[in-house]
């Protein structure tokens, strides 16, 4: 919206002198010191959140998991590992800022991980798989540095299985540094059940895949999921393209559909009763019921 401003005559020009130019000069260099600390300063505020702390932009949540070590939610991201220790709160887990792509719990403090590097750091594209074992502070490389993407990773009967994006290859290693490839089919996710190791369930383009030899086949379910936990329990949850949230007792042989993710899943983690879920245009949501209502856990900022 304009305004009339009233003019005023203009002043009577002055002599334009060196000491004029160099007050000019002065000014001119004042005014830019204050324009770029006023930049910095509103930089460094849009990224904070309520109460000054600093907000994290959890994009591209790419793996979620419970570290059974403090019972707290950790969020692998295009930025690195966070954790989420109560609503409206995540902090960074050491100083690492790769791309965390596959992301998997094997016990207390124990992490399996996958992706890139970060922006600002060399060496190759894929960092292979990754290991930690103090809770994400540090982490090591392990093996296929340089080969291996692995956008899904699961950890079950003393066995690694991964699936490598780079060449769509399901691969299993016992430790950690030789692989058996066990098929090469396009994989969104995969889970592995808790009492067999040669049983596993993936999501396809086709919908579900079952297979009873460790990966090595597959056969089409027909049913829709896009996300699977298979939990230590048995209790198996899947998370459809469409956000149905639904749940198996019996290994995917029966279905019972539980609820619904508002929006497109991309990361999925379920522990008892409390399902989490990466929502792209969300940030992280919790449900307490098996997935009939949801609260925001973590916003995106």
């Amino acid at each position: 919206m304009s305004s009339a401003k009233t003019r005023r005559p203009a002043p009577a020009r002055r002599p334009f002198g060196n000491h004029t130019v160099l007050a000019v000069v002065i000014a001119a260099v004042a005014a830019v010191a204050i324009g770029v600390a006023a930049i910095v300063w509103f930089a460094g505020r849009a990224e904070e959140g309520p109460g000054g702390e600093a907000a994290v932009d959890l994009a591209h949540v790419h793996g979620l998991g419970i570290n059974p070590a403090n019972g707290l939610l950790y969020a692998a991201a295009h930025t690195g590992l966070y954790q989420l220790p109560t609503a409206a709160a995540a902090t960074r887990v050491g100083t690492g800022e790769q791309d965390t792509m596959g992301f998997t719990v094997v016990g207390p403090n124990h992490f399996l991980a996958s992706g890139h590097p970060a922006s600002h750091a060399g060496g190759p594209a894929h960092l292979g798989l990754l290991e930690s074992t103090d809770g994400g502070v540090s982490w090591r490389e392990l093996s296929l540095r340089g080969g291996a993407d692995f956008h899904a990773l699961r950890y079950r009967h003393g066995l690694v299985y991964g699936y490598n994006s780079t060449t769509g290859e399901l691969l299993v290693s016992a430790d950690k540094t030789t692989w058996e490839t066990r098929s090469t089919t396009p994989l969104r996710d995969f889970a592995v059940d808790p009492a067999d190791a040669d049983g596993l369930l993936a999501t396809t383009e086709q919908g579900l895949a079952r297979s009873a030899d460790g990966g090595r086949t597959w056969t089409a379910t027909g049913e829709p999921a896009l996300l699977l936990d298979w939990t230590a329990t048995g209790a198996l949850w899947a998370v459809a393209v469409d956000g149905t949230v639904r749940h198996s007792t019996d290994s995917a042989r029966a279905w019972s559909t539980r609820g619904s993710v508002p929006g497109t899943a991309t990361a999925f983690a379920a522990d008892g009763e409390n399902l989490y879920v990466a929502v792209a245009d969300r940030g992280v949501l919790h449900s307490s019921d098996g997935g009939q209502k949801w609260t925001q856990l973590y916003p995106r900022p």
